[in-house]
């Protein structure tokens, strides 16, 4: 159970603390076992941020927000866009047909500020 966790937990901690502004609550979701569970950061707006890193560097950053504003941005490496330069990093803009290049780190504290500081921006302009 602590391999799962304690991933998450420096990324709770990092958005708990750095976005506070916009950050509600954070929970984790599915089962405990290896490559299972997420972390799922609730927004102010209503909104929210699924977070699934696995243990063979798969992930997957994910902000939902279809029921609020049909959007949904995401930024992952499943390796199904081989057209996409960065391949298998690519990120889903607005929507689930719409992917472009991703350049998001691939250290997951820092991808989390980066997606986070996305998140922020995009937040301002609704």
């Amino acid at each position: 159970m602590t391999e799962v966790i304690s991933p998450y937990k420096k990324l709770e901690k990092i958005a708990l603390k750095e976005f506070s502004d916009i950050v509600d609550r954070i929970e984790i979701i599915g089962r405990r076992s290896v490559g299972s569970s997420k972390l799922r950061i609730h927004l102010k707006d209503e909104t929210f941020v699924d977070v699934w890193i696995s243990p063979s560097g798969k992930y997957s950053y994910h902000w939902e927000q279809r029921a609020k504003r049909g959007l949904i941005y995401r930024h992952d490496n499943a390796p199904d866009f081989p057209e996409i330069i960065t391949f298998p990093k690519h990120f889903h803009n607005g929507n689930e047909e719409t992917v472009v290049e991703s350049r998001i780190s691939d250290e997951p504290g820092e991808a989390l500020r980066e997606f986070f500081d996305f998140v922020k921006k995009k937040i301002g302009e609704f």
